[in-house]
């Protein structure tokens, strides 16, 4: 058996799933008795819960996405473990690329990882990545927020500025890949091509269809699944570009 999906790994997956759960259950009784106990009807809270489970399907679809894409080279296992706990698809693929990369194997998350050094490897980076916001937050988050709130009160456009500049410059690494990606030359699909400014020029429009359908109809409940329902139907693109077209364009690529 294939040491990424031995039994070891889901027992280790099961579990972390079942301390999750557990302690979300935890949390969710303590923060209903608490309502209750400060005069709440259970007619608000009931329709608290029912919309707060709602909203949680939108990030799960882009949670899914994620696994998917890091399945490939990781198997289901770690990726399902990871986002089970804390991640997203902007940390945990290049978390592991760079780990990936640390062993000279340029090949990246487009050739599935054998060399169990190298998948330990990966799984220490993308866990200890995501380890130190949640040790860094509780000291440092009061002297951040203090920081901001003169910055805010100086100039309330910062706020908007600086949030929007974090995103930007994020998303901006994933645009300049899938056009001027830099890849292993031997394997398809490692470097932008055809099939990376198909999903990059396909989720665009995509979200912006969905964006504009939500504000001009007044549709709430589509804005929050706007942006994994685009990553999806994306990938849907390209699958369905990769079948239509002939080969030697579809799998064409140049790199950057």
């Amino acid at each position: 058996m294939d040491f990424k999906s031995d039994v070891f790994m889901y027992a280790l997956g099961f579990g972390i799933v079942a301390f999750v759960i557990a302690q979300s259950v935890f949390f969710l009784v303590r923060a209903w008795k608490r309502a209750k106990a400060l005069g709440l009807d259970t007619s608000s809270l009931k329709k608290t819960v029912s919309s707060s489970a709602l909203f949680t399907v939108a990030p799960a679809l882009a949670i899914l996405a994620t696994v998917l894409t890091l399945s490939g080279a990781l198997g289901l296992v770690l990726p399902w473990i990871r986002l089970t706990v804390i991640g997203a698809i902007t940390y945990e693929v290049p978390a592991a690329e760079a780990a990936i990369d640390a062993f000279g194997n340029t090949a990246g998350l487009s050739q599935e990882v054998t060399d169990p050094a190298m998948f330990s490897a990966v799984a220490w980076v993308m866990t200890l990545g995501s380890i130190m916001p949640l040790i860094l937050v509780p000291f440092l988050l009061k002297k951040i927020q203090k920081g901001m709130s003169k910055a805010v009160a100086k100039n309330g456009k910062w706020a908007d500025v600086m949030s929007a500049a974090a995103f930007i410059g994020l998303i901006s690494a994933f645009i300049g890949r899938a056009i001027a990606g830099k890849g292993e030359e031997s394997i398809v699909g490692d470097g932008a091509g055809v099939l990376s400014i198909c999903a990059l020029v396909s989720s665009m429009i995509f979200m912006l269809i969905l964006q504009s359908i939500a504000n001009r109809f007044n549709i709430k409940w589509l804005q929050p699944f706007a942006m994994p329902f685009s990553m999806l139907l994306a990938m849907g693109v390209v699958m369905l570009v990769a079948q239509v077209l002939p080969p030697e364009i579809a799998f064409f690529e140049w790199r950057g």
